[in-house]
């Protein structure tokens, strides 16, 4: 799994440099020494910004991965249909889990008897509503607080309403898990090796490091991305995607599947984009990121049947996109 994603990310960091060369053969960008000098200074800026909330939520996230088991969670979510819903999306406050660990502890949940909806509900809505992610995005948006309303009440109302949607069109709620999986150690980080094997406070430095390397890929690769369209919309490129709102919208919502960056620091990155595109595409960057990227896309297919998976990628870009378009129908 670890290696598919590398693969995926050189993939895309390949693509993203041809494009950039053919722009500037084609006179489409024009790059000097103040250029490289601004590209320098955003890049540096965004990753010394994020680095910070990176170790707090890989150190907090271990702390949950080693001592708080799926069957504390469990217990936290009403077994009523209205109050369960609002259990999972809320459970996050409280054990803010890793990202790459909430697809496998989702399939223990559901194998458990959690019903389908209240699953879902929890794997969309922990990488939102959790105080690191809640807390990075304030910090990154210290002048466009709003942006933390809009980012956590989207992301808490979109995982309900996915969550429902989902657990409506699933007929057979028995069957969307893959029967070949044997085992949970999905966790790019190796958190799940550790229950009962190592020293526990071992375990969660370990898990701190493996983690933190892990999702830094990310954060730079991102940051690279991020840098390199505000230096090309300086000299008037991408004008055709800043000009119609719903085309930002949209792509903002493909980089926030592409890019595959940590909720705890996509919103640095979130934040440089935020000078020449909209309010509400950058909040649809923040809220489609964490719910449904690319190496959580390649996780969901190797736990889940493909028809779950095809429904719920569907379901959530759909929810997200409309989410993002009230945000502009009301003037945000």
């Amino acid at each position: 799994m670890k290696n598919d994603n590398s693969r995926i990310l050189s993939f895309f960091a390949l693509i993203g440099i041809i494009i950039v060369l053919l722009m500037y053969k084609k006179n489409l960008i024009h790059l000097n020494i103040e250029d490289l000098g601004d590209f320098a200074s955003i890049f540096t800026s965004i990753v010394l910004e994020a680095i910070p909330f990176i170790i707090i939520g890989s150190f907090i996230s271990g702390i949950i991965q080693i001592f708080i088991s799926e069957e504390i969670i469990a217990k936290l979510i009403p077994n009523s249909r209205i109050l369960g819903y609002l259990g999972a999306a809320l459970v996050g406050l409280i054990f803010p889990v890793c990202e790459c660990a909430i697809i496998p502890i989702t399939r223990r949940l559901i194998k458990k008897g959690i019903p389908v909806g209240f699953g879902v509900t929890f794997m969309l809505a922990v990488p939102i509503i959790n105080p690191v992610v809640i807390m990075s995005t304030y910090y990154a948006f210290y002048d466009k607080q709003a942006m933390v309303i809009l980012r956590t009440v989207g992301g808490f109302i979109g995982a309900i309403l996915i969550g429902i949607i989902v657990n409506s069109l699933e007929v057979n709620k028995h069957s969307i898990i893959l029967n070949s999986v044997e085992n949970d150690n999905y966790c790019s980080c190796g958190c799940n090796d550790y229950f009962g094997n190592k020293n526990k406070f071992k375990a969660i430095f370990e898990h701190t490091n493996r983690e933190f390397l892990d999702i830094s890929r990310y954060l730079i690769f991102g940051a690279f991305i991020s840098s390199g369209f505000q230096v090309m919309v300086s000299h008037g490129g991408f004008n055709f995607i800043s000009d119609n709102k719903v085309v930002v919208i949209i792509f903002m919502m493909f980089l926030g599947f592409a890019l595959s960056l940590c909720s705890e620091a996509d919103a640095f990155v979130g934040r440089s984009f935020l000078a020449n595109y909209s309010v509400s595409g950058v909040a649809a960057f923040l809220i489609l990121g964490p719910m449904l990227d690319l190496k959580n896309l390649i996780m969901l297919y190797g736990t889940f049947k493909k028809s779950f998976v095809l429904k719920l990628a569907i379901v959530t870009i759909s929810i997200v996109f409309i989410i993002s378009c009230l945000f502009v129908i009301c003037g945000i």
